[in-house]
């Protein structure tokens, strides 16, 4: 029997490593090039190593990081851990092995089976017993085990869990066992290039430790609503989800969630929720079970460069607001559609997607200075904050649109576009609202600057140039006009059959 130091699985991992180290003997530069030039400005001492070692350090936290195994009840071949059964050549002497191994034990097609899965987590509170880990780790379980470092288990509960930042807060019995405690250290106080150390439970390895530096900040990897994540070189594969992300303090500066790899393995690419915006979030769970953000209730897109110069803005940056949503914070008129809000309670937002983190981290009820721009004039503008959880609720009770019949008439054609009145009959064949107005567009040239950006029939007109537009001659003289302006594009604000409002730029030359 081979032993597990030489199995294909862990022979795998073999060669790059040893491709890494070849490689690096390959690029020595000779002597004569490592020669200074008394020309040359003289060179900043160079490190040559990282920490001499972090065995001190990773045998003072080992103890405060758990491995979370769970368990999942699912009917017949259902859930995330589904496997089919491998085929075997005929008459193989596996066969049997397979079919007893896969055999579903209620028959066929039904009764019940046990998915199992293993993530990584920390304590947080020793004497609460309060675990942290990823959502994603724990969603759907029916149980919960905590594994300790010693070998010991612990059923644990859930306290509460947050989707859109993917993390979760459990709870074991602090009496049945001494625990140990790390502490949350200030993400923001890391810099690029900073040495960070990972420990989890890679592969169902447990306390396994691994070294790397912060390879880059603030990454936005579509995620979540709030990616504002921590990359690191550090090796995390699948299992180490949940596992923190030390500073060389001992301190705990990201929780790890995911990585990039095609292989499924680590290529030192990976990601984690920075502890700045974890602490909000475990903190709001451990009080209240669940969070409570602050809403602002605007919908926004980013600035492009063609709606910078179509509104006059000297920098493509900041928050366009295409939308208000009704019975919000700014449903009084302190925040109109087509502002850009390029300061929030004291904070820059040079991208759209900073606004939602910044108004999610303030505090629901509080009052706060919003700075926007609006008609080529900065204004600032008091808001007192709404709950988030509270405005995606009337968001979703904004209407639905009717079946769609008939057609409109009265058209013009502009801009690869065909515009017509926004009478019964188009609200009808559309099934536009009764509280959208403006200029139906009821066809789009499939090889049009419009059709690239996105414009389909049933799209509504609304402004054009933060101009208000009720007919198609409306359409065609504020065209006209914006050209005879030298304007190279035209801004367009459109309705969505349901009333969701974005904006778009199209070329006019």
């Amino acid at each position: 029997m081979k032993s597990r130091r030489t199995s294909p699985w862990f022979r795998r991992f073999l060669p790059s490593a040893t491709a890494v180290v070849m490689l690096g003997v390959g690029v020595l530069p000779s002597l004569s090039q490592t020669q200074p030039d008394p020309a040359a400005p003289a060179r900043p001492p160079v490190t040559q190593a990282g920490p001499a070692s972090v065995a001190d350090l990773a045998e003072g936290l080992l103890d405060a990081v758990v491995n979370i195994s769970t368990s999942q009840n699912v009917k017949g071949t259902e859930g995330p851990g589904s496997v089919p059964m491998p085929q075997a050549p005929e008459g193989s002497p596996f066969q049997d092995f397979f079919d007893e191994f896969f055999k579903n034990p209620e028959g066929e097609g039904g009764g019940q089976r046990q998915v199992q899965s293993l993530g990584s987590g920390f304590i947080v509170d020793a004497a609460q017993g309060i675990v942290v880990t990823n959502n994603h780790v724990i969603a759907d379980a029916d149980e919960i085990e905590i594994n300790f470092a010693d070998g010991s288990k612990l059923k644990a509960e859930i306290v509460g869990t947050d989707v859109k930042t993917d993390l979760a807060v459990l709870k074991v019995d602090p009496t049945l066992k001494a625990l140990k405690q790390v502490n949350f250290g200030d993400s923001d106080k890391m810099r690029i290039g900073d040495w960070v150390m990972a420990i989890g439970n890679p592969f169902g390895l447990g306390g396994t430790v691994t070294v790397g530096i912060i390879s880059a900040r603030n990454r936005d990897i579509d995620a979540g609503p709030y990616d504002d994540f921590i990359q690191t070189d550090a090796a995390i594969n699948r299992g180490n989800s949940g596992g923190p992300l030390f500073n060389m303090y001992g301190e705990v500066v990201g929780i790890n969630t995911a990585i990039i790899s095609p292989s499924g393995g680590s290529i030192g690419i990976g990601f984690s929720i920075p502890s700045e915006m974890a602490v909000g979030v475990v903190t709001q769970l451990r009080e209240f079970g669940e969070t409570r953000r602050g809403w602002l209730g605007v919908r926004i897109q980013p600035v492009t460069e063609e709606i910078a110069e179509s509104l006059g803005l000297k920098l493509a940056q900041g928050a366009l607001v295409s939308g208000i949503i009704k019975g919000g914070p700014v449903d009084n008129g302190s925040i109109e559609v087509g502002d850009v809000i390029i300061k929030f309670d004291g904070k820059d937002i040079k991208q759209s997607r900073e606004l939602p983190l910044a108004v999610a981290e303030s505090q629901v009820g509080k009052q706060v200075d919003v700075v926007v721009v609006r008609k080529g004039e900065e204004q600032t503008v008091k808001v007192t904050l709404g709950r988030l959880e509270e405005g995606e609720k009337l968001a979703e009770a904004e209407g639905t649109p009717p079946e769609e019949d008939g057609g409109p008439v009265a058209t013009a054609a502009v801009l690869g576009m065909t515009v017509g009145e926004l009478n019964d009959e188009a609200r009808t064949k559309f099934g536009i609202q009764q509280d959208v107005s403006g200029v139906v567009i009821t066809e789009v040239a499939a090889d049009s600057l419009a059709a690239e950006r996105g414009v389909t029939a049933g799209d509504v007109i609304t402004e054009i140039a933060q101009e208000s537009v009720a007919a198609p001659k409306d359409v065609l003289d504020r065209i006209a006009a914006l050209k005879e302006q030298g304007r190279k594009n035209a801004l367009l604000m459109l309705a969505s059959k349901t009333g969701e409002l974005r904006f778009v730029t199209i070329r006019m030359d």
